[in-house]
């Protein structure tokens, strides 16, 4: 496995692989890798001949009161994850690597990011675009691996590819979960004990409101109610940031579901914000 940090060389390594007829499958990531991680690098590399992933604690994306400096890094460690799961190029570069001191040029689909994380996080999905293109360009990639807890994020790329005819299928793969329904995240490191003891209770409010959906609810306001008072009884002292019922290809709110409606939920457990979701099937 090959560790570059420079993107002219990792453009270069990966036109000769375009030359020689070879595919080529992209993971881009922050690093931290944990078992959610693994399973995108799975599927790309049964999906590419060549498998490059980056690692990259993307510093636009970042507010100027969240976790940046803090995010948790450890990069000898996803190295050797990546090279046990069959990646031949990890790309880690430094934050000057990607960002001239003058970068001016963003990229943004702001009708997709205006509620949900995007409410909340203003200029984070303008970063995420403006990184994620910036190694489609360089990687150019047959196809690029995405994990659906992030489904927002998964969105606004798609139509960003879309919009801007970008050759590379975006593909999401399921939300990987703990034995006890958390949703994997390198942030759940930050969850004290306690915390992360009580934090399943996320997940069980998303199974709760599915089986209310499932036996003929269908008022968004009411099964978010139900969402609500779930979390205060099972999860004291978390705020929930949003819980939010939205089209699952455009993020416009449903008030009534007559078809398939994305539940997304961002929940502050203690310092740490958690999200998570479920497609609810009408």
């Amino acid at each position: 496995m090959d560790l570059i940090s420079s993107p002219q060389a990792l453009r270069d390594t990966c036109r000769a692989w375009s030359k020689a007829g070879l595919t080529i499958a992209l993971v881009p990531t922050m690093g931290f890798l944990h078992d959610g991680h693994m399973s995108l690098i799975d599927e790309a590399r049964r999906r590419g001949d060549k498998l490059v992933v980056s690692i990259f604690v993307n510093p636009t994306q970042f507010g100027p009161n969240e976790d940046l400096d803090r995010y948790p890094r450890d990069l000898p460690r996803d190295l050797a994850l990546a090279e046990a799961h069959g990646a031949d190029l990890v790309f880690a570069p430094e934050p000057g690597a990607m960002y001239a001191p003058d970068h001016a040029t963003w990229v943004e689909v702001p009708e997709l990011a205006r509620g949900l994380c995007g409410a909340s996080r203003p200029i984070h999905f303008r970063g995420v675009c403006t990184v994620v293109l910036k190694l489609l360009n360089l990687v150019r990639p047959d196809v690029a691996v995405f994990g659906q807890k992030d489904w927002q994020q998964l969105a606004i790329l798609r139509r960003m590819a879309r919009d801007l005819d970008l050759d590379a299928q975006l593909m999401g793969m399921p939300i990987h979960r703990e034995p006890d329904g958390l949703a994997m995240s390198s942030r759940n490191v930050y969850l004290t004990p306690v915390e992360r003891a009580k934090a399943p209770a996320i997940r069980e409010g998303l199974l709760l409101v599915r089986a209310a959906v499932a036996a003929g609810e269908r008022d968004a306001e009411t099964l978010g109610r139900m969402f609500g008072a779930h979390l205060a009884q099972a999860l004291p002292g978390a705020r929930i940031d949003y819980a939010s019922f939205v089209h699952p290809d455009s993020m416009e709110p449903v008030a009534r579901m007559d078809a398939a409606t994305l539940f997304a939920v961002a929940v502050f457990v203690g310092s740490v914000r958690l999200i998570d979701n479920i497609l609810l099937e009408v």
